[in-house]
């Protein structure tokens, strides 16, 4: 039964899993796997233009972050994740809030600032709220005399 679904569905691991489990209650993933180990089809077959053609990164130098926000459901109810990344180091900030507005973008910025250990000299986002938050940035960071920042969109 598992092998025929796998093979008429063609779905990944997981999916099958959860697809199989409650008409095979006792079923488990790594049971799963090797069953379709056994039968030679652990690993779906690549089907031509399935995936886009990869191309190597731009180079950036380091200071060069994106930011963005990610909505995340809790158990008590939602909370707003911001999150920026320099796309050279990797190195990553982020910050749980209640809510998402001008406001706690304009804080997350401040945060950020703070929380990163060399110059940032550029930022990206394609969420109008860290947009409008970082478009006067470059002019209030110079006035505190912290490292300056520019918005490129």
């Amino acid at each position: 039964m598992v092998v025929a679904f796998r093979r008429h569905t063609l779905l990944p691991l997981d999916d099958c899993l959860y697809a199989l489990q409650p008409s095979l209650p006792h079923l488990t993933r790594s049971a799963l796997h090797r069953c379709l180990q056994r039968h030679g089809i652990s690993r779906l077959p690549d089907i031509e233009g399935d995936k886009p053609k990869r191309q190597p990164f731009k180079r950036y130098p380091i200071g060069f972050f994106h930011i963005d926000i990610a909505e995340v459901q809790t158990a008590e109810g939602k909370l707003y994740l911001f999150v920026g990344i320099d796309r050279t180091s990797k190195f990553a900030v982020t910050k749980l809030v209640d809510k998402a507005d001008r406001r706690t973008a304009w804080e997350f910025l401040e945060y950020l600032l703070k929380a990163v250990p060399y110059r940032i000299h550029t930022i990206l986002t394609d969420n109008v709220l860290c947009r409008e938050a970082t478009a006067g940035l470059g002019q209030q960071i110079s006035m505190r005399r912290q490292p300056s920042a520019q918005h490129a969109i």
